[in-house]
């Protein structure tokens, strides 16, 4: 079986799915938040249809088509696709909630409308993959868009902010010379495919925990998670060409990270652009002082981790 398709939408996120509520309108919504709930309907209705047939025909139309089936892929690249799900799926719910709040719903109702939002996404593209011959539907993936979904819509209904924010980090890695067509030929391929040099964040804002301490509040705690020596998916032997190609010298290896960070939706400003642009660089983890473990090599510091 060909490996498994690297996930789509890693880093970018279109919001594009309809929950078609029945009960959107009630006699006492105004009209600006009627309009609105019915342009939400519409446009994401039109949106989802154009996401799900267009990836058909870009996509798995020139791939067999089978019966519906699952693809255990849990062991693959150290989980960091897993991880990588679970990221996309979270901002995905964070853009639903935010569109949902816009659209006038209460609080209960754009937590667990909008922060599913990701997760019905990537669904429709697991049963695409489920009746693909090539792949099938991941376990371990729709697993993985639970939990980003669930992590998004709990902190919004009980709390109504993140206290907890999931965050990116990448570093170049030495091994994409290796395998280019699947680790990335150039820079911007390579942010995307290379699970070597990226790096996840649960970036978590102590004040907001504890409110009485003097504790700063735009100064998070992070704890990351990352991987290393990987060529490909389940080991680093790998046929291409009619060629094998043996890196098993190259040791595979979990990554364990601890890391101030800083929460840059915490930084007050009156410009609505400037307070926009730190909503959406938060999703990166700002480069601070790091202690790292890994399971080969042990404990070592840096001074600044990307």
């Amino acid at each position: 079986m060909p490996q498994k398709k690297l996930y789509w939408p890693r880093l970018f996120f279109i919001p594009l799915f309809c929950l078609g509520i029945s009960n959107s309108c009630s006699a006492q919504d105004s009209l600006k938040f009627r309009q609105r709930k019915q342009f939400i309907i519409a446009a994401n209705t039109i949106a989802y249809t154009t996401l799900m047939v267009g990836l058909n025909e870009l996509w798995y139309k020139d791939y067999p088509k089978s019966k519906f089936h699952l693809f255990n892929d849990n062991k693959q690249w150290l989980q960091m696709d897993k991880v990588g799900h679970m990221f996309s799926c979270y901002y995905e719910g964070l853009a639903g909630i935010e569109m949902m709040k816009w659209a006038g719903y209460s609080q209960k109702e754009y937590s667990l409308i909008g922060g599913a939002y990701g997760l019905f996404i990537q669904t429709g593209v697991e049963i695409l993959d489920g009746f693909s011959k090539e792949w099938g539907a991941s376990p371990g993936d729709m697993t993985a868009n639970l939990i980003g979904a669930g992590l998004a819509m709990s902190q919004s209904y009980f709390w109504d902010e993140q206290r907890c924010i999931v965050k990116y980090s990448f570093s170049p890695s030495d091994y994409s010379q290796y395998r280019p067509n699947v680790l990335g030929s150039n820079n911007l391929e390579q942010l995307i495919k290379d699970y070597n040099g990226q790096t996840y964040w649960m970036s978590c804002n102590v004040k907001s925990f504890l409110p009485e301490t003097k504790w700063p509040s735009w100064l998070n705690l992070a704890i990351g998670y990352g991987a290393d020596g990987m060529v490909g998916g389940d080991d680093n032997n790998f046929d291409r060409k009619g060629i094998t190609y043996d890196y098993s010298n190259i040791h595979r290896e979990r990554q364990f990270y601890i890391s101030p960070d800083i929460d840059l939706s915490r930084i007050q400003s009156k410009n609505k652009f400037v307070r926009s642009l730190l909503i959406v660089f938060n999703s990166l983890k700002f480069p601070m002082p790091t202690l790292e473990y890994q399971t080969e090599t042990g404990l070592k510091g840096h001074w600044i981790k990307f």
